[in-house]
């Protein structure tokens, strides 16, 4: 006799962000990591944008003409794509970084469009591995670091539709335009 608890679970398919969640323990704490990672992503957003003095003072707010990615593309990057960084410092990587931010934090905290912040994410979060390349004499962890668990993070919401779970994903997945665009998902 097999153990019929087990086959009334439906598992997410990676293409299916209205799976259905069983309301248990696994898919709260799921829905919990998603809230936390998305604030992860959208707290440096704010700090950056207003200034609140955790990691970037209100002088340097980007509403006051703060420079959210310059100063530490010019002189915070190192390794072998040094040069590359240096090279797209500019007001365009500031405003695409904090989109980005933005963005992925919020559709995480939302539960919604977690294709689209997964794959976001992920590149964000690879470029900026190697931007602050981890290899070098002084890291921490020269192969996994926040950013590899961060970027990997988001690639799991996605796949297993995390937003179902205190989240607006099912809502989302029912708009007709996501349904034409299932790449919204």
């Amino acid at each position: 006799m097999t153990d019929t608890r087990e086959e009334s679970v439906v598992r997410p398919a990676a293409a299916d962000a209205r799976a259905v969640h069983d309301g248990s323990a696994r898919w709260k704490v799921l829905a919990l990591f998603r809230i936390a990672l998305g604030f992860i992503f959208f707290w440096p957003f704010l700090d950056k944008t207003f200034g609140l003095g955790y990691s970037t003072v209100s002088e340097r707010a980007w509403i006051n003409g703060g420079k959210p990615t310059q100063g530490f593309l010019t002189g915070g990057v190192s390794g072998p794509f040094q040069g590359f960084f240096e090279s797209i410092a500019s007001p365009v990587t500031d405003i695409l970084f904090m989109a980005g931010l933005f963005g992925i934090g919020l559709a995480a905290i939302l539960g919604i469009g977690l294709r689209v912040a997964a794959v976001s994410g992920a590149l964000l979060m690879g470029l900026m591995y190697l931007a602050q390349w981890p290899l070098e004499s002084g890291s921490s962890n020269p192969i996994v670091d926040s950013h590899v668990i961060y970027g990997l993070g988001v690639v799991l919401l996605a796949l297993f539709a995390a937003g179902n779970t205190w989240g607006l994903g099912k809502l989302w997945a029912d708009l007709p335009f996501v349904q034409s665009n299932s790449w919204l998902k």
